[in-house]
């Protein structure tokens, strides 16, 4: 016959043959249930608080220390001071607001289009065998031609105005949104479209609750790479016979050698761009807050 203390070392009671609690007898909570007070060694580590502003602010660390020790000419590369004289002027007489609306209204009339494309041809492309064989290989003939190339044609077929620019933008942008989702809709676990179809969903219902959800992390990578490329695009058709925007205030200065100018453009650029790709970093961490990964 089994003693007290044996029964409570087995069934982890914590009680001694006594009756008093045994220190010595309680059992080790469930691994899986004790708090994580440190990540593993392996992972990435802990977030560092706003430590993307870390990246750029060494760089204009750096940008500083050359122009003001001399080593950097003016000419080659305004100095900060300059640049944000410049800045102000520009915004004093009313020419960076108005040529800025103009760049963005382009960049997501363009990006829009884009994604709604890229999104549209990839469950096409993605859920349907004869969709994948009408729509894929085209797309990855445009894949392999770089937007920029069709520039000519576009001129030719629209001539030099808006409509050109927002072409070339969004065929620049529906190319990585149109890749990556396909290619997430393709990897969707097929026991989840055997559960859609034991629980009789339609294709609208499937579409929505199965397959848009199940795409969404290729969907935030590919548009991760589609703001960036926008912006990319809009650089170059806004010098293409434009007669406003950030790129042809650009153009503008390259003419007259003005260096500062076309440094305020590419830091507005460079603004936009970063600017961008935290909002859509914002997006993806709300809208995949379910996913438990190494940089969560």
């Amino acid at each position: 016959m089994s003693t007290p203390a044996v029964d409570a070392r087995r069934f982890g009671s914590g009680l001694a043959g006594d009756g008093e609690p045994d220190q010595t007898v309680a059992r080790d909570p469930d691994p899986e249930l004790r708090p994580r007070s440190a990540r593993s060694r392996l992972a990435p580590g802990r977030p560092i608080r706003f430590g993307l502003a870390i990246g750029p602010l060494l760089l204009l660390g750096l940008w500083v220390a050359a122009s003001a020790s001399g080593q950097l000419d003016p000419k080659t590369l305004s100095a900060p001071w300059t640049v944000v004289t410049t800045a102000w002027e520009l915004i004093d007489d009313g020419r960076l607001q108005s040529n800025l609306l103009t760049s963005v209204e382009r960049a997501l009339i363009g990006g829009v289009l884009g994604v709604v494309f890229g999104v549209v041809l990839a469950l096409i492309s993605g859920l349907s065998r004869i969709g994948e064989a009408l729509v894929d290989g085209p797309v990855q003939i445009k894949r392999s031609i770089p937007t920029l190339a069709l520039m000519p044609l576009a001129i030719l077929w629209f001539g030099i105005g808006e409509e050109m620019k927002i072409l070339l933008i969004a065929l620049s942008v529906f190319v990585p949104i149109y890749i990556n989702t396909h290619a997430a809709l393709r990897s969707i676990d097929a026991r989840y479209v055997e559960l859609a179809e034991t629980l009789d969903l339609s294709r609208g219902q499937f579409v929505r609750k199965v397959a848009l959800p199940g795409a969404l992390p290729g969907f935030f990578t590919g548009l991760r790479m589609a703001v960036t490329v926008a912006w990319l695009a809009l650089v170059v058709v806004e010098q293409v016979n434009a007669t406003s925007g950030i790129g042809y205030l650009m153009f503008q200065a390259r003419n007259y050698g003005l260096t500062d100018i076309i440094i305020v453009g590419l830091v507005v650029y460079a603004v936009l761009g970063f600017g961008s790709d935290l909002l859509v970093r914002s997006a993806e961490r709300r809208a995949l807050a379910w996913r438990k990964t190494i940089g969560s």
